[in-house]
């Protein structure tokens, strides 16, 4: 069976178009969405995975009605191929039912993968040079030296971990992280 799949990014954008040619390439069922291609959630193409089958063919106008990402749209191939359920966009000239369209999708996770390693390298090679430059990610500490010899004070002179922590704007996690438990001599009473 053929099931088709249109999308527009806005509500004011025209379907017309996709769904005639989905109809042309013999569709039996047309899900639509008009939602961004980022969108998390596409109704219409929920629905639309949700009524393939082994043996079905997914069928869209172009290949970026799927979503904006390659990443997306590789994984997308990927359940498709696991489900035996082939893709085929009309105006791309692609179809995973034959060998040039699974060259096609190969090459492109090929590229998706590479890109991605490359990505990470990228960001590696910018977060050492940050380090040496003597920056660090993160949020800032909120228990800072001071702050650590001031809650050692306190601990010494008796005060509660809970109460040190409230004094010093902390919380009382960071008051057992920084100073765990028998870190602090206890204050000993002269009798």
């Amino acid at each position: 069976m053929l099931i088709g799949y249109a999308r527009v990014s806005t509500m004011d954008q025209d379907l017309s178009l996709q769904l005639d040619a989905l109809e042309i390439a013999g569709c039996l069922k047309i899900f639509t969405d008009k939602a961004s291609g980022k969108a998390q959630k596409r109704p219409g193409l929920a629905k639309a995975l949700r009524a393939l089958s082994e043996g079905d063919t997914l069928v869209i106008w172009k290949l970026d009605r799927l979503g904006r990402s390659m990443k997306g749209l590789i994984d997308l191939a990927a359940t498709l191929e696991r489900r035996k359920i082939d893709l085929r966009s009309v105006t791309d000239g692609i179809d995973t039912k034959y060998p040039a369209g699974r060259f096609f999708f190969n090459v492109m996770a090929a590229l998706a993968v590479m890109e991605r390693e490359l990505c990470v390298e990228r960001t590696l090679a910018g977060l050492e040079v940050a380090r040496k430059a003597g920056r660090y990610g993160g949020r800032p500490l909120k228990m800072t030296d001071p702050k650590r010899h001031e809650a050692q004070q306190l601990l010494h002179n008796g005060i509660t971990r809970k109460e040190v922590a409230s004094q010093l704007g902390v919380s009382l996690s960071s008051i057992y992280r920084h100073l765990p438990a028998g870190s602090i001599p206890e204050k000993t009473n002269p009798t």
